[in-house]
C-alpha cells in the first residue's frame, strides 16, 4: 500500500521541485494518487509564483479596527454568511490564492521536522467507549514548551533566516506580544536557531511563563494591562528596532507550521472521518483543515470554541473577522477577541462546521483526561473533547461509530488553576455536592445527620455550623456541607435519604438548583 507517510514525503518533494517533474512515485500508488501528484507537479513547475491575497492587518483590541484591506464579501446567494448557531464552510474557490496552500504546509513539514516532536496519535479505549466513537488523541501538549505553537514558531524563524541571511541573527531578531504558549515557543526556538527574541508580556502574564521565557534567553518586556496594550507596544518596537513581528495565529508561516499536524494525522489515522479542532485565533484550524482536506477530502473538519469566546462564530456571521466581547474562560488560550484575517480566509474555505462548548464541558473534559488518560491538558487544549461529551453539541448520531481525531493542543495550565478546574469538574460531574440543611441544636443533632451521610457512603469534605441566620426555629441550626460522591445516581440517593428523614435541604445551593 502507498502509505500517507510516503505520500506526504513525495508531495513535499514536489513542493520543493521547480525545475522538473516528480519521478519518485511508489509503484503501488493508486491512479487517484498518480493523478493528484501529476496535477501537483505541474502546478509547482510553473515559473511564476502563485498570487497571494493582500496582507491583512487587524488590531484585535483597538476597538475592532477595520482591516486595511477588507476580505471579499459574499456576492451570490450560496456565498451568504451562515447562521451563528452552526456556521458552515463557504464553497471552495480560488484555493491557490489563499494565504497558504498545501505546498506551503509540505515545505513547513520538511522545514521543522528536525526541531519539533513528532507527537503520537493514539486511540483512547476509555473515551471511545464513553463517547461511542473511535477516539484518537494527538498529543501536541508533549512538545518541549507544552503546545503546538512550536511548529509555527520554528517555521516562521527559519523562513526569516532564509530571507534575510545570517545577518538577521545579529541585526534583526523577532518580536511578539504574548502571555503564553506563543511566547514560549518563539523563545525556545529562537535560542535553538540563534535568533534574538523579544517578548512583550502584559502584567497579567503568569509568572511561571515569564520565568520560562527568560530562561530560554528571550528579552522580556512587561508592559500593558492586557495583551492588546502589549501588542501595540510591541509594534512600536518593531518600527524603532527593526525587528520582525511574528503574529502567533495569523502569519502565513505560522498557519503552515500548524498544518503539519494535519499531515501527521492522516499518516497515523488514514481512515479518519472527523477532526475536531479547538478554535481561538483560527490559525490552528486553518492549517489543519487545509492539510486534511487536501489529503483526505471526505474527512469532516469541525471547530470548537468556548461560548464565552466565540470570535470565529462572530466572523462567520459577519463574513469577515469582527470583534467579539470575550469573557473570562477556562479555555484562556482560545480567548482571542478577533480571529486572524489570513487564518479566517483559509479556514472558511475548508472548515465544515464550528460549534460551541460550555465552561462545564471544558472542566469535565480536563477531568476525564487526567483520570483516564493520565494527561494534564489546559482548558483550550481540551475544548475538542469537551464538545464530544454526552449532552454537548457534537454528541450526535452522525459521529457515533466513526473515527474521530482530536488534537490536544496545549498543556500549560497553572497548578493553582488546575486545582480549581478539578474541583469544578468534580462538581459538574455530581461527584462534589453541597447542600444546606437544618438540624436540632441539641447534643447529637449533627451526629444524626453525619450518620446518614456515612450510611449512604458520602465522604464529608467540608462542614460549617451556624446559628445566626436561621429564623424559623430557635432550637434549630443551619448546617452547610460539602460531600464527595460517586456521581449523579449516588447524589440522588443521598438527597432522597435525607429528605426521607425529614431534613429540609437546599441542594447545590451555589448552582441555584432544587430545594427539597
Amino acid at each position: 500500500m502507498f502509505s500517507a507517510r510516503s505520500y506526504s514525503h513525495v508531495v513535499a518533494r514536489a513542493a520543493r521541485s521547480r525545475n522538473g517533474s516528480v519521478t519518485l512515485v511508489p509503484a503501488a500508488a493508486s491512479q487517484q494518487t498518480m493523478t493528484f501528484l501529476s496535477m501537483f507537479s505541474s502546478a509547482v513547475e510553473k515559473k511564476e509564483e502563485p498570487k497571494k491575497v493582500p496582507a491583512l492587518r487587524i488590531d484585535v483590541i483597538n476597538n475592532g479596527a477595520v482591516p486595511k484591506t477588507e476580505l471579499k464579501k459574499a456576492s451570490s446567494p450560496e456565498m451568504k454568511a451562515p447562521s451563528l448557531t452552526s456556521p458552515k464552510c463557504l464553497p471552495r474557490q480560488n484555493l491557490n490564492d489563499l494565504p497558504i496552500t498545501f505546498a506551503d504546509i509540505s515545505r513547513a513539514h520538511v522545514n521543522i521536522r528536525s526541531g519539533v516532536v513528532r507527537t503520537t496519535c493514539e486511540k483512547s479505549h476509555f473515551l471511545s467507549e464513553l463517547l461511542g466513537a473511535n477516539i484518537y488523541l494527538k498529543s501536541e501538549f508533549r512538545q518541549f514548551t507544552g503546545s503546538f505553537k512550536e511548529r509555527g514558531a520554528r517555521n516562521a524563524i527559519k523562513q526569516l533566516l532564509l530571507k534575510h541571511g545570517d545577518g538577521f541573527k545579529k541585526n534583526g531578531g523577532v518580536i511578539a506580544a504574548s502571555a503564553g504558549n506563543h511566547a514560549l515557543a518563539l523563545a525556545f526556538h529562537g535560542k535553538e536557531l540563534g535568533v534574538p527574541v523579544t517578548v512583550v508580556m502584559p502584567t497579567v502574564a503568569p509568572l511561571a511563563k515569564v520565568d520560562k521565557c527568560r530562561k530560554f534567553g528571550a528579552k522580556i518586556i512587561i508592559h500593558g494591562a492586557h495583551i492588546g496594550e502589549a501588542k501595540i507596544f510591541a509594534e512600536k518596537l518593531v518600527e524603532s528596532e527593526g525587528s520582525c513581528y511574528v503574529n502567533g495565529y495569523d502569519d502565513p508561516p505560522i498557519l503552515a507550521g500548524a498544518g503539519t499536524i494535519g499531515i501527521e494525522m492522516v499518516d497515523d489515522v488514514p481512515d479518519m472521518d472527523f477532526v475536531i479542532v479547538p478554535v481561538g485565533g483560527a490559525g490552528l484550524i486553518a492549517g489543519i483543515s487545509c492539510a486534511v482536506k487536501t489529503l483526505k477530502p471526505d474527512c469532516k473538519v469541525i471547530g470548537v470554541e468556548p461560548e464565552r469566546a466565540a470570535s470565529y462564530h462572530a466572523a462567520m456571521a459577519a463574513g469577515k473577522p469582527t470583534p467579539f466581547n470575550v469573557l473570562s474562560t477556562l479555555g484562556d488560550g482560545l480567548a482571542v477577541p478577533t480571529v486572524g484575517a489570513h487564518a479566517f480566509e483559509v479556514a472558511r474555505h475548508y472548515v465544515d462546521e464550528c460549534v460551541l462548548c460550555t465552561e462545564k464541558e471544558i472542566s469535565i473534559a480536563i477531568l476525564r483526561l487526567i483520570e483516564n488518560e493520565k494527561m494534564v491538558v489546559e482548558g483550550g487544549g481540551a475544548a475538542g473533547l469537551a464538545a464530544l461529551l454526552p449532552g454537548a453539541q457534537l454528541d450526535r448520531p452522525d459521529i457515533k461509530g466513526k473515527n474521530v481525531v482530536i488534537p490536544l493542543c496545549g498543556g500549560n495550565i497553572d497548578t493553582t488553576t488546575l486545582g480549581r478546574v478539578i474541583d469544578r469538574g468534580l462538581a459538574a460531574d455530581d461527584r462534589l455536592c453541597n447542600f444546606v440543611g437544618s438540624v436540632s441544636d441539641r447534643p447529637g443533632g449533627i451526629a444524626n445527620l453525619t450518620a446518614i451521610l456515612a450510611a449512604e457512603g458520602a465522604s464529608i469534605k467540608d462542614i460549617y455550623h451556624e446559628r445566626a441566620w436561621l429564623h424559623t426555629s430557635v432550637d434549630q441550626v443551619q448546617i452547610k456541607c460539602v460531600v464527595e460522591l460517586q456521581g449523579k445516581d449516588h447524589a440522588e440517593r443521598l438527597q432522597n435519604a435525607l429528605h426521607a428523614k425529614g431534613y429540609p435541604l437546599v441542594w447545590n445551593k451555589n448552582d441555584g438548583k432544587n430545594k427539597v
